[in-house]
């Protein structure tokens, strides 16, 4: 396999950029942006640090992320499986990207900028959720926000369907993999009861 290794020639493949693909980026929250922002409840966090690359998926019941001002968004770090590998990042090296989805939606919203953690109690506070705070929040500045356009999510189908009719390895299969003792079936079967006093 024969990798390209020059930015010339990665550009001489593609060709000229659309104008309106630069555009269409902002630097600060619009009105159209915030509404669809606000109406996300699920985003992927892509952070780098010495130990390499991560891409977390964060949700909520409501908007997964707050909007302080017109350049800052709020991510609270609720409970989770503790490996915290995109916290340790965001320490090591600020820069982050969010990929913003909304279910039957064919765009996604992306944000590139800067992250700094932060556990102060009037921070916490913001996300009180039945009596419960997250351990951190992920304060955002925006560098640069845009949609991208709906290609992939079309040609993905990502949206179409109940997925009923994909069989995938559960949770369980995959620890059995490494683990021939490990009761894949009782993980399974039990997961969205041990999950419900653990999701804030």
């Amino acid at each position: 396999m024969n990798p390209i290794d020059s930015t010339a020639d990665l550009e001489a493949l593609y060709g000229d950029i659309p104008p309106r693909s630069l555009s269409k980026v902002v630097t600060t929250m619009t009105p159209h942006y915030r509404t669809w922002i606000e109406a996300s409840r699920f985003v992927v966090v892509s952070t780098v640090g010495p130990e390499g690359t991560d891409g977390s998926p964060r949700g909520d019941d409501r908007s997964v992320v707050e909007i302080a001002d017109d350049k800052t968004l709020l991510l609270p770090d609720w409970l989770g499986n503790n490996r915290i590998d995109s916290l340790r990042n965001i320490v090591s090296d600020d820069r982050v990207s969010l990929m913003f989805m909304v279910p039957s939606c064919t765009n996604v919203i992306r944000v590139n900028g800067t992250a700094i953690i932060t556990a102060d109690t009037a921070v916490l506070g913001r996300f009180e959720k039945n009596g419960r705070f997250p351990r951190s929040v992920i304060a955002i500045t925006i560098g640069e926000m845009y949609f991208q356009c709906a290609k992939a999510i079309l040609r993905s189908g990502l949206w179409k369907g109940d997925g009923s009719d994909i069989k995938l390895p559960t949770a369980g299969d995959l620890v059995k993999e490494g683990n021939a003792l490990f009761d894949a079936k009782a993980f399974d079967d039990g997961y969205a009861e041990f999950a419900k006093p653990r999701m804030w």
